[in-house]
């Protein structure tokens, strides 16, 4: 039985930056989901919180799974409220892929992370600015445009990130009992704990991509959308096992 995906995005963006994922899935015949996290896209304006972001996940599980098994996906922070999500839910996926989250979110880097986010928020345009430079210094043209499609949730990085000090992903990675892959690109800033996380699941696999970044799913789409198409494939396979 073929699985349905829920793509969740990551910080500051919107469920358009899966434009080539989503594309990638219906040419193979795959349904997909892909919501707008609060605070987010068409929600910008509700207030972030990781309880709402849950409850988004779960809704979007529902709706995907109502006939058979859900591959849940995300990037960035997407990927570690994916896991969340799973470590919690009694809707447990068929599978996690979890892109460019391999770094515990909690500490001194996290405290960092937050600091630089309230200097550049102080800027005029709140840091719009630089986002969009960026963007432009480091995100393909296509990519980019699928950012873009949905809006750049500049202010909605303070909640966030504050909400993302109670998130424990090695935590979370021990409570989870179906596969999880964990896919960075080769130069990810983000790929400090790998080794780590990858022990603390209980089925999981590396999937390295050669000259990728953090944003793997928008700078290599055809390198990603592979390994996520290859990861729906096992899960349609052990399926098709149960169900026989």
């Amino acid at each position: 039985m073929s699985p349905a995906v829920v793509l969740v995005h990551g910080i500051r963006s919107s469920a358009t930056m899966w434009g080539r994922q989503q594309a990638a899935l219906e040419a193979a015949g795959v349904p997909a989901v892909a919501p707008d996290l609060p605070g987010h896209g068409t929600r910008r304006h509700e207030d972030f919180t990781i309880d709402g972001a849950l409850a988004t996940i779960e809704d979007a599980a529902a709706t995907a799974g109502r006939d058979g098994p859900v591959v849940v996906a995300g990037l960035s922070m997407g990927s570690y409220l994916a896991l969340h999500w799973t470590a919690r839910t009694t809707r447990t996926p068929a599978a996690v892929l979890a892109a460019s989250c391999c770094t515990q979110p909690q500490g001194a880097g996290l405290s960092a992370y937050r600091a630089l986010a309230g200097l550049i928020g102080r800027l005029p345009d709140g840091g719009a600015g630089l986002n969009a430079f960026m963007a432009r210094k480091f995100v393909p043209e296509a990519g980019r445009a699928d950012l873009e499609a949905g809006g750049m949730a500049i202010s909605v990085m303070a909640d966030a990130l504050a909400g993302m000090t109670g998130v424990d992903t090695l935590a979370d990675l021990t409570r989870i009992d179906a596969p999880v892959w964990l896919v960075n690109g080769r130069w990810d800033h983000f790929r400090g704990n790998e080794r780590r996380f990858l022990a603390a699941t209980r089925h999981g696999r590396l999937v390295i991509v050669p000259g990728a970044t953090h944003l793997v799913s928008l700078t290599h789409p055809v390198a990603f959308n592979r390994v996520l198409l290859e990861l729906v494939d096992e899960v349609a396979d052990a399926s098709g096992t149960m169900a026989a």
